[in-house]
C-alpha cells in the first residue's frame, strides 16, 4: 500500500486507498446490510425476553442485563472503534466487526445461563461498535460530494430503523430464540465475506501511535458507568453502585488528561466547544434515554399485561419501526430545507406526544389503544434516525467521520443502557405493572422534551455565535 503525501488534496480529505477502487453503491449496500443486522441482533430480545429469561432461569431483578449487554459493549467501544477506524483503516475495522458479530451471535445461541448470555451480548455490542463506527467513515470516503453524502447518510440512517423493525419480527416468527441467533449470525458472516471484495480501504492521514491508554481508560469508564446504571435498579445507595460511579468519574478525568497530552488523541477535546458536536452528542444521548429505553422494554410489558404472543407483539411494533424506516428514508429531502437539529427537536416532540397517548393503554386495553402512539412515535423515530448520522459527520472534520459517528453513538447507547435500566425499575416498582408502565411512559416523555430543548438551545447558541 502506498502512503499519500499529506500535502496532496486526496490526503486532505482523509484518503489513503488500497488498490481496490472505491465502489460507492457497493459500499452503501454493504454498510447498510451490516448495520441492519447489528440492529436486528440488538432488538431481537425485545419480543423474546420472557422466553429467554425462562430458558436461562433469569430472575426479574437480572433481566435488565439480558437487554443491556449489547449497549454496554457498544457504549464502551464505539468511540474507540471510530478512532481506530480513522487511524488504522475503516475497511479493516468494519470487516473485523462484522466477522466478530457473526461469531458472537452464533455463540449466543448456545448459552445456557444468564451470565453466559450477557457476556455474549456484550461481545456482540463490541463487534457492532466496530462496524457501526466505521460504516459512516466508509460512506464519507465513498461519497465525497455533499449531495451524495446527504443521500447516503439518509439511506444508512433508514436502515438503522429497518434493523429495529426486522429484528423483533424475525425473532417472533421463529420457533426458538436460539434459532434466531443462529440465522442472524450466519447472515453477518455472509456480509463479512462479501465485504472483503466490495470495500476499499480509507483512513485519516494522522500517523502516530494508537491511543491505547485513552482507549483503555475511556472503555473502562463506560463499563463502570453502564454497570452502575444497571445495578442501580436494586438500590442506588449500595456500595457496589457508588464504587462503580466513583470509578467512572475518576477514569473520565484520567481520560481527559491522557487526551490532552496525546499526539494522536482518540477524540479532540476541542470539539466540546462546537455547538454542532454538542448537539449531535445530546441528540444521541436523549434518543437512547427517551426512545430506546422505553421501546426496548415495552414489548415485554405488552406480553405481560395484554397477553400478546411474541409474534403478535412484533407485528404490532412493526407499525412503529416500519414507519420509522419509511420516514428516515425521506429525511434526506427534508434536510435540504430544515437543519438536522430542528429535525431532532421535532422527532423528540413527536415521541413525547406518542408516549403520552399510550397512558392507560396497558391497564384497560385493547391493543388498538396503542395505535395512535405507535404511528406518531414511528414518525418521530424516523426523524431522529435520519438526522442523527448526517449531524454526526457534519459535526467533525471529514477525515474524522468515523470518530464523529462513534462519539454520537457512544452517547446513544449510554443513554439506552440508562433508559432500559430506568424503564425496568419504574415499570416493576409500582404495585401493578400497568401503573408502573404509565410512570415509565411519563418519564420518557419528559426526557424527550429535555432532548428537544437541548438541541434547540445549542442551535440558538450556534446562530448567535
Amino acid at each position: 500500500m502506498t502512503r499519500l503525501d499529506s500535502a496532496t488534496p486526496a490526503a486532505a480529505r482523509g484518503a489513503l486507498s488500497r488498490d481496490a477502487p472505491v465502489r460507492p453503491r457497493a459500499t452503501l449496500a454493504l454498510t447498510s446490510a451490516a448495520t441492519t443486522l447489528a440492529l436486528m441482533i440488538y432488538t431481537a430480545p425485545m419480543v423474546t425476553l420472557p422466553d429467554t429469561a425462562t430458558a436461562l432461569h433469569t430472575p426479574p431483578s437480572a433481566q435488565a442485563w439480558l437487554l443491556n449487554g449489547t449497549p454496554l459493549g457498544l457504549a464502551a467501544l464505539l468511540l474507540v472503534a471510530g478512532s481506530l477506524a480513522d487511524d488504522h483503516g475503516r475497511r479493516r475495522v468494519f470487516l473485523a466487526g462484522t466477522l466478530g458479530l457473526g461469531l458472537t451471535t452464533a455463540l449466543g445461541a448456545l448459552t445456557t445461563s444468564t451470565w453466559q448470555f450477557t457476556l455474549a451480548r456484550i461481545a456482540q455490542g463490541a463487534a457492532s461498535a466496530a462496524l457501526l463506527a466505521s460504516s459512516l467513515g466508509l460512506i464519507v470516503h465513498a461519497f465525497p460530494d455533499p449531495r451524495g453524502r446527504l443521500h447516503a447518510t439518509g439511506v444508512w440512517g433508514a436502515f438503522v430503523s429497518g434493523g429495529i423493525a426486522a429484528g423483533p419480527l424475525l425473532a417472533g416468527a421463529l420457533p426458538s430464540w436460539r434459532l434466531g441467533y443462529g440465522v442472524l449470525g450466519a447472515a453477518a458472516l455472509t456480509v463479512a465475506a462479501l465485504g472483503t471484495r466490495g470495500l476499499a480501504e480509507s483512513r485519516a492521514p494522522r500517523g502516530g501511535r494508537p491511543d491505547v491508554l485513552g482507549a483503555l481508560t475511556f472503555g473502562l469508564a463506560l463499563v463502570a458507568l453502564v454497570a452502575a446504571l444497571t445495578l442501580g435498579r436494586d438500590g442506588w445507595l449500595r456500595a457496589p453502585v457508588g464504587l462503580l460511579l466513583a470509578s467512572a468519574v475518576v477514569l473520565v478525568a484520567v481520560f481527559a488528561v491522557v487526551e490532552r497530552r496525546s499526539g494522536t488523541p482518540m477524540i479532540d477535546l476541542g470539539l466540546l466547544r462546537r455547538p454542532r458536536f454538542l448537539a449531535s452528542s445530546a441528540g444521541g444521548l436523549f434518543t437512547g434515554l427517551a426512545v430506546i429505553g422505553i421501546f426496548s422494554f415495552l414489548p415485554a410489558l405488552l406480553q405481560q399485561t395484554l397477553r400478546l404472543s411474541p409474534l403478535s407483539t412484533a407485528w404490532l411494533f412493526l407499525l412503529w419501526s416500519g414507519l420509522s424506516f419509511t420516514v428516515a428514508l425521506q429525511v434526506k429531502h427534508l434536510a435540504r430545507r430544515v437543519a438536522p437539529r430542528v429535525q431532532l427537536a421535532l422527532g423528540f416532540v413527536l415521541h413525547a406526544i406518542a408516549v403520552v397517548t399510550m397512558l392507560g393503554a396497558l391497564d384497560s386495553g385493547p391493543w388498538t389503544r396503542l395505535l395512535p402512539g405507535l404511528i406518531v412515535g414511528g414518525v418521530g423515530s424516523g426523524l431522529l434516525n435520519g438526522a442523527l448520522p448526517l449531524l454526526a459527520v457534519e459535526s467533525v472534520p471529514p477525515e474524522r467521520a468515523a470518530m464523529g459517528s462513534g462519539a454520537q453513538q457512544t452517547f446513544r447507547y449510554i443513554g439506552s443502557s440508562a433508559g432500559v435500566a430506568l424503564t425496568i425499575a419504574l415499570a416493576t416498582s409500582a404495585p401493578g405493572t400497568a401503573r408502573g408502565a404509565d410512570t415509565a411512559l411519563l418519564v420518557s416523555a419528559g426526557l424527550a422534551a429535555a432532548g428537544a430543548a437541548s438541541v434547540l438551545a445549542l442551535r440558538e447558541r450556534a446562530a448567535s455565535g
